[in-house]
């Protein structure tokens, strides 16, 4: 492993489906001498697409790792790669993979420019503040347009970016590419040889071009960096290579600029030149610098050195399971030193989980390793209980990390086994799976005794019924799809409730006056509040009341549909001295929460999607006409340069199942369609009775506590 972090790159792939991440990463792989023959997605062969239904479909489902070696400058640089999906439905693997990533390449189609999924994924990559290069592929394709997208990037995503390289031709003529930095054509031929490139004059028709956007270059760089400015100034000739460089760097650091560059992965043609700019530009974990975490010990804030001196502190961000060694826990070390067979302390359940051994990952192989150091990425084998975001640390310096937020899942099918010997084999695997996935769910519900997994969207759920079946053997029955409603309340009530069972020695006592209403804008879950004065309720049955409030909020008074947020202030009550106890007020609270929330005007709220469609102009009058049934809201209309529309809208979940099949038939098979989660609305006072209507509900569980 590379002791000195300098030249450690942490870098990830995203993009819009289709835009060629794993092509690139699979010629990553061939350039860095990792694999010695290139897997192409369409032929089901690419390396990160190691799961069946990925080489089948030719997507990406799960982000696979790997680790490769790079040649610049005459140092051997470490690149820890992970290859993330661009389905909508995995914004997961994106989300985690982003959250321990130092930087990424942002990969675009040269005819697509910017699609709704990398506007997703840009937006995923802010958030945890990653430094990106821009990298627009498919330079050979018919419509290509390298500057275009530049252009899109900077109108559609507000992101200052620089081209670092110009294309030599596009389309068919797409040869290679001009360096603006050293004023070189890189000239790219036809083979698969690991050098397949020569260095020649810049073509005399674009010299022109060269000067201006070097010169554009250079004001950029100059920008980032103080001392470059006065040269720039004073005497632009005088500044050398390594300062535009520099300055560059510090400016893809800070997150002032983008670096663009471009290529075509397919055609092995930019790839060696993007390695390149990943030394030069994104940053090493010690550009980084020190990650914040929380002292456990006093609650306060510490900043944790990417160093491996420190006490060792990790975040686990995905788990796997691997049919020969287990459960595979990833781990990105952010500081400190840990070797194989040592201890560790989980701080989400505050025990100690041994490591048994630590693995380099290459996509679905594992290369066994000694120790794993501050800035590495590594997977674990030996955890019994560890989930995604949780943080392992040293036992005696008890630090955690920020976790990560997942989105709730949005659609839900019954399963049921085909035979009762699946019965167990069931259980074991959704329980595995939803181990793996956070946005995969498995719940029973308490009517019909069904088992109902949700997730994402229905590729999502379909990926998962297709690996019980292939991965676990189990052979399911399903239903159709259904929507995950939820509910919530929109006004306040005042509520008195006495739970009293006398029944001759110990009785149940609890008496509880209760305020009850919605939460605060952008708050989710339950926000409680005690207001009891004078010790009217012991202090020790107070939690048992917010305990009580928590578990009644997953069956809403509607429809049994949980209850996405509520404000419960208690006011007052009383107790009994040898009757009361922490179960009498936990179900007392219950009892509030059912006969109270019927009269705070409870409603309905869906699940409304932000759904873009891509159409030639000719089909544009019946697809808005469609998505009016459906009752879509039309957010936009815009143009694209090469003629066709996109359609912008918010549509309900429960009117878009099977969308893209009609979407297919409606536009000649012409039209794309790209969907996800927005936000949830009120249900239309009408299907909200035949919904409540369908669940056969109305208030039979009033007395379940009683």
């Amino acid at each position: 492993m590379a002791r000195d972090l300098k030249y450690t790159r942490n870098i990830g792939i995203m993009a819009h489906i289709d835009a060629g991440k794993t092509t690139t990463s699979e010629r990553i792989l061939y350039y860095t001498g990792k694999t010695h023959k290139i897997g192409e997605v369409h032929e089901g062969a690419a390396t990160m697409d190691w799961m069946v239904q990925e080489q089948e479909r030719g997507i990406t489902i799960t982000s696979a790792a790997t680790t490769a070696f790079w040649h610049y400058g005459g140092q051997s640089y470490q690149i820890n790669l992970i290859d993330t999906p661009g389905h909508v439905d995995f914004t997961v693997e994106v989300e985690r993979s982003l959250r321990v990533l130092d930087g990424t390449i942002a990969t675009f189609c040269a005819v697509g420019k910017v699609q709704p999924q990398s506007e997703t994924v840009w937006r995923q990559a802010d958030k945890y503040n990653v430094p990106k290069i821009a990298y627009v592929n498919k330079m050979d394709r018919v419509g290509a347009d390298f500057l275009g997208c530049v252009e899109e990037i900077r109108t559609k995503l507000g992101a200052t970016a620089v081209p670092i390289a110009l294309p030599i031709g596009a389309e068919e003529s797409f040869s290679g590419i001009v360096d603006l930095i050293s004023r070189k054509a890189i000239v790219y031929d036809n083979s698969e040889e690991l050098v397949n490139y020569h260095e020649a004059e810049i073509p005399a028709d674009m010299v022109e071009e060269v000067n201006v956007w070097r010169e554009k270059l250079l004001e950029v760089a100059a920008e980032c960096d103080d001392r470059l400015m006065e040269k720039f100034f004073e005497d632009p000739d005088s500044i050398s290579e390594e300062e535009i460089i520099a300055a560059l760097r510090k400016g893809t650091i800070s997150m002032q600029i983008v670096p663009a560059t471009c290529g075509s992965s397919f055609k092995n043609k930019g790839v060696q030149f993007l390695l390149d700019a990943v030394m030069r530009y994104l940053p090493s974990p010690l550009d980084i610098g020190a990650v914040s975490g929380t002292n456990l010990a006093n609650g306060q804030k510490v900043e944790l050195p990417a160093d491996a001196k420190a006490p060792f502190c990790g975040l686990v961000f995905k788990i796997a399971t691997d049919p020969y060694v287990g459960r595979l826990a990833y781990i990105r070390a952010y500081s400190g030193h840990l070797n194989a067979g040592s201890y560790v302390l989980n701080t989400r359940s505050g025990k100690k989980e041994r490591v048994a051994r630590l693995y380099q990952m290459h996509s679905n192989h594992q290369n066994p390793i000694e120790f794993v150091e501050a800035g590495d990425i590594c997977a674990a084998v030996g955890f019994k209980d560890l989930r995604t975001g949780d943080t392992v640390c040293d036992e005696s310096h008890r630090y955690s990390l920020e976790s990560m937020e997942f989105p709730d899942p949005v659609i839900g099918i019954a399963v049921e086994p085909k035979t009762q010997l699946d019965l167990d084999k069931l259980g074991i695997a959704l329980g595995k799976l939803s181990e793996e996935d956070p946005t995969f769910t498995v719940k029973s519900d308490p009517d019909t005794g069904q088992t109902i997994i949700s997730g994402m969207g229905e590729l999502h759920l379909d990926i998962i019924v297709d690996r019980l079946r292939r991965e676990f053997g189990v052979e399911i029955n399903q239903g159709a799809p259904q929507v995950n409603y939820k509910e919530a309340i929109t006004a306040s009530v005042e509520h008195h409730e006495v739970f009293k069972k006398q029944t001759g020695g110990h009785g149940k006592f609890a008496d509880i006056v209760v305020e009850i209403g919605p939460a605060d804008e952008g708050v989710t879950g339950l926000q409680f509040d005690s207001q009891v004065k004078g010790g009217n309720i012991p202090k020790e049955f107070i939690p048992s009341i917010q305990k009580g409030f928590e578990s009644a909020m997953v069956n809403g008074v509607l429809a049994g549909y949980e209850v996405q947020s509520l404000m419960v202030t208690v006011l007052d009550g009383s107790f009994h001295p040898v009757d009361s106890d922490q179960l009498s007020f936990e179900i007392a609270a219950r009892m509030a929460f059912r006969h109270a929330c019927p009269k705070c005007k409870p409603v309905l709220l869906e699940p409304i999607m932000s759904l873009e469609v891509v159409t030639p102009e000719d089909y544009m009058g019946d697809i808005v006409g469609d998505l009016n049934r459906r009752r879509g809201q039309i957010v936009s209309m815009d143009s694209t340069n090469n003629g066709a529309r996109i359609i912008k809208a918010f549509v309900p979940l429960g009117e878009q199942f099977g969308y893209v099949t009609v979407l297919r038939t409606l536009s000649s098979g012409r039209a794309t369609s790209t969907m996800s989660f927005d936000h949830y609305e009120e249900v239309p006072a009408q299907m909200a009775k035949d919904i409540i209507e369908k669940n056969g509900y109305s208030h039979r569980h009033m007395d379940d506590d009683e």
